[in-house]
């Protein structure tokens, strides 16, 4: 499997990775998600990743920039989202982005990465909802227990409740 930074070229191919990976409705939603984030225009840059494997692309993920309310020298980002094509799932894929994805974040001095999914799956990466919860999403959540982040330098811990703000392609409430 070879991890490489996804282009315009491939956009196809992301949506081949989404389609089959979430339920029907959901998909094109989580799908244009992906796609908008390839040309999203942020400061620092979105990182879009594709995992491939036997020249196929099989997985895809997003790390996209978020400001945090009055603490300009926090670095962070939100992953969102992420997908495996189904027949290639359980192969550590999924795993494989968002340790790449990870590492890349800590060698650009991010120092928090949040998400928004499954407590269980996540928190095998070390996101728990205990470092999220001083930090309020954009919109309410439908499932508030996935909201998670994990620290990965030092950055002043927020003390009280502050608001993050996305990227313009999360800006849809369906996505929350």
């Amino acid at each position: 499997m070879d991890i490489r930074i996804a282009t315009d070229q491939d956009r196809d191919d992301i949506i081949r990775v989404y389609s089959p990976a979430f339920p029907e409705g959901e998909s094109e939603i989580v799908a244009r998600l992906a796609i908008n984030l390839l040309s999203e225009n942020s400061m620092p840059p979105t990182i879009s990743l594709i995992a491939e494997t036997d020249g196929s692309v099989v997985g895809h993920i997003a790390f996209s920039p978020v400001g945090i309310d009055n603490n300009e020298n926090c670095q962070a980002y939100i992953l969102a989202p992420l997908a495996v094509k189904p027949d290639y799932q359980t192969r550590r894929i999924g795993s494989a982005l968002i340790e790449y994805g990870m590492q890349r974040l800590s060698a650009m001095g991010v120092s928090v990465v949040f998400v928004y999914g499954d407590p269980k799956y996540y928190g095998r990466f070390g996101f728990n909802a205990d470092a999220a919860r001083n930090y309020t999403t954009p919109y309410n959540l439908q499932y508030p227990f996935g909201w998670q982040a994990i620290a990965i330098h030092e950055c002043a811990a927020e003390k009280a409740p502050v608001a993050i703000h996305c990227v313009t392609s999360l800006c849809d409430p369906r996505l929350w």
